[in-house]
């Protein structure tokens, strides 16, 4: 199980994941779900390695490196320190 960690709360995941759900329920916002308006965007502050590649739609919104669209990211495994 991988774990996901929002501004404090936290919540778990089977393994392999997309981690929209998990960070819709603990709070981020989501809006078009296809990575296309950036609502969900949040900041890693750990964990960065234990997600899958930035999808193209993540590319193409020019993100920080520790920026990910919570409705596009996978999670491997472990555990993910993230905030809104």
């Amino acid at each position: 199980m991988a774990t996901i960690i929002i501004d404090g709360q936290q919540k778990e995941i089977p393994d392999g994941s997309p981690i929209m759900d998990a960070c819709e329920d603990l709070g981020v916002p989501m809006g078009c779900r296809a990575g296309q308006c950036g609502i969900c965007m949040i900041t890693v502050r750990e964990g960065l390695e234990n997600l899958d590649p930035k999808t193209g739609e993540e590319q193409d919104m020019g993100l920080e490196d520790n920026q990910r669209l919570a409705c596009q990211a996978v999670i491997r495994s472990g555990t993910l320190i993230a905030e809104y």
